[in-house]
């Protein structure tokens, strides 16, 4: 395991925990970390069967660390988009295996959209998403605004970037933004249960989930038929929907091998 200095990667069994490791700045993203996350993921894909993104400390991240390279004024950030996030988000959008991000606290910025490009989205509580760009002079950036009308539909997703006002993790779990939230308390425990729950199913199955729905929103209907048959196809060929139904038959719960 690489020995990264604004994260950690933990391997437990088959579930990768990649957790942002600058609670001093509540975990504001850098270039060093960028690079390091787009590594992780990498690493985490081939060796695990769901990979966990949290954070450390109180905040799940702050999003653009505005003090990294020195002046402000002088930020490139066309460069520091193109080069340093595309390569950090498609790391997570293409993982082989299913994301889960575990929002812990605030997640500001480039920090909630970071965490709404992943698969599954499980936010404590008292966590809460920022869509603070337009604070700063900004528009949403980092899948923003690929992500949130598709998740919360246009009128929301429209006056959560203009107003940039904080979206709590319960509002967002009753807009469609996010999977679920849950008590402080129970949190981690529960994550955890999630992340186990998903290591232990079907890796090809959960593939071609998701592939299909991202897909479908630039298919037409005749094309998502069309791949439909072709993931279900190739599922059908697999030993874990033998397996599947082999289990159902017998009424006992699967054992599948994923890949």
């Amino acid at each position: 395991m690489k020995d990264y200095q604004t994260i950690t990667l933990d391997m437990a069994e088959t579930i990768a925990v990649l957790c942002l490791n600058r609670p001093e700045k509540m975990n504001a993203l850098n270039a060093q970390m960028r690079a390091e996350i787009t590594d992780a993921m990498a690493h985490a894909g081939r060796a695990a069967r769901v990979v966990v993104l949290t954070g450390a400390g109180k905040a799940f991240c702050s999003g653009q660390d505005l003090t990294d390279g020195g002046d402000v004024a002088s930020l490139d950030l066309e460069r520091v988009l193109r080069e340093e996030y595309v390569p950090m988000l498609r790391a997570i959008t293409d993982c082989p295996v299913p994301v889960i991000s575990a929002v812990n606290g605030p997640a500001a910025g480039a920090g909630s959209n970071l965490a709404l490009v992943a698969d599954v989205v499980i936010a404590a509580e008292s966590a809460y998403f920022l869509q603070a760009f337009a604070r700063i002079g900004l528009v949403p950036d980092a899948g923003g605004t690929w992500v949130l009308p598709r998740q919360m539909g246009m009128a929301k997703a429209m006056g959560a970037a203009l107003f940039a006002e904080p979206i709590g993790a319960r509002q967002a779990s009753d807009w469609g933004m996010i999977w679920e939230a849950v008590s402080d308390e129970g949190f981690a425990a529960h994550w955890r249960a999630r992340a186990a729950q998903l290591a232990k199913g079907p890796t090809q199955t959960f593939a071609g989930i998701r592939q299909a729905l991202r897909e479908s929103w630039s298919n037409t209907l005749e094309a998502q038929l069309d791949l439909e048959a072709r993931l279900q196809g190739r599922c059908g060929q697999s030993r874990d929907f033998k397996e599947g139904v082999m289990a159902f038959l017998e009424k006992r719960p699967p054992q599948f091998e994923g890949r």
